[in-house]
């Protein structure tokens, strides 16, 4: 595996090196050792996977307030999606930028999301399947997001026709005040940094 930086600080992006011979290919996912050797989770506590049926489909931007601290491992194992990280850790020198980054199920990459890091994506094919892997368990009452075309973030997403789930579409636009204030509030409750 190859390991680049992204430009939201803690983020990675996870190539695959394939070995191939006339039956086809192999290739490792995931090896703890590596991993860590980069500074990443070598243990995942949850995986969950994504059917989206139509080319066109925006999911988030999700992520859960502190105790949690979920970070993903994100991979298209079908078809094709423009995936998009959201730097919400005021704290990071990156506090507020994205970056975006295209997974197919071609290319293999996967991306790790860490904590405090809004991950959502739009599908560029129909019939797109997304496997995520998680570092701690889902909180639904830490469950959040923040809206996928507020302006604040300048997200520029690739299809204009879209398909978005009602609770996706109705975050409201970002308030970076509340939005700190809320934070902050999680934090003070559960002592996270």
């Amino acid at each position: 595996m190859l390991f680049e930086a992204l430009e939201v600080g803690g983020a990675s992006l996870v190539r695959l090196e394939r070995r191939t011979d006339p039956r086809g290919y192999f290739v490792r996912t995931f090896c703890a050792r590596e991993f860590a050797d980069h500074g990443l989770p070598e243990a995942f506590v949850q995986a969950s996977l994504s059917f989206n049926e139509h080319k066109g489909t925006v999911r988030g931007l999700h992520f859960q307030w502190p105790p949690s601290r979920e970070g993903k491992l994100v991979r298209c194992i079908r078809g094709a999606l423009l995936d998009v990280l959201l730097d919400l850790r005021p704290a990071s020198p990156s506090y507020l930028k994205h970056c975006a980054l295209e997974l197919t199920q071609e290319n293999g990459d996967a991306v790790y999301i860490p904590p405090g890091v809004a991950h959502g994506f739009q599908t560029l094919a129909a019939r797109t399947e997304v496997l995520y892997q998680m570092t701690d368990f889902f909180a639904p009452e830490l469950s959040t997001g923040v809206r996928w075309n507020d302006e604040a973030f300048g997200i520029r997403w690739p299809l204009p026709d879209i398909v978005i789930s009602e609770k996706d579409a109705a975050c409201p636009p970002f308030d970076r005040a509340a939005f700190e204030q809320e934070l902050a509030r999680h934090e003070s409750r559960t002592g996270s940094p």
